[in-house]
């Protein structure tokens, strides 16, 4: 696997709109707010992604939040939200990673990747701990959340709160 993490661009080409159109509404707590009928859509949904990430016109509801693009061989295969911090809301539910692999390639280890990768990119933002939910039934996201040093805090309503320390965590 050559696996490469890249962080949304302006411009982003068609391979990526084919990865969100598979990957659909989202599932299991993931939102897939990329998802986008034609070029069009998708592009204006990157821009706003984009000034997202750099805190241009957020509503107060809302935190900055960066997009990764994990690519295998030039091959999108999944991609992944980082939340530069909590408010309320996302301390309850999404906290600062959320991440999804497209269905045709899950089951092949990416999840654990990404996930892996998005930490150091928390880390690189100065965020020394960072919070992960799930479904409590969703078993494949808790091995893969586990199998990154994730240490539950809690099961409440179903869902289930993780804590992963970045490295930033043990300096």
């Amino acid at each position: 696997m050559a696996l490469a993490l890249r962080e949304l661009q302006v411009k982003e080409d068609e391979s990526l709109l084919l990865m969100v159109q598979e990957i659909g509404q989202g599932g299991n707590g993931f939102v897939n707010g990329l998802n986008s009928g034609s070029m069009e859509e998708f592009a204006s949904k990157v821009q706003r992604n984009y000034e997202m990430a750099r805190g241009i016109d957020l509503p107060d509801q809302y935190v900055s939040q960066t997009i990764f693009w994990l690519y295998d061989n030039d091959k999108p295969v999944g991609y992944g939200k980082l939340r530069h911090r909590l408010n309320d809301n996302l301390l309850e539910l999404g906290g600062h990673i959320g991440y999804v692999i497209r269905p045709s390639e899950r089951g092949k280890g990416y999840g654990k990747r990404l996930l892996a990768e998005l930490v150091k990119k928390a880390n690189e933002k100065n965020i020394s701990r960072v919070l992960l939910t799930c479904d409590e039934f969703n078993l494949a996201s808790r091995c893969i959340i586990e199998t990154n040093h994730g240490e539950l805090s809690s099961i409440t309503n179903g869902t289930c709160k993780y804590w992963i320390e970045t490295a930033a965590g043990h300096n």
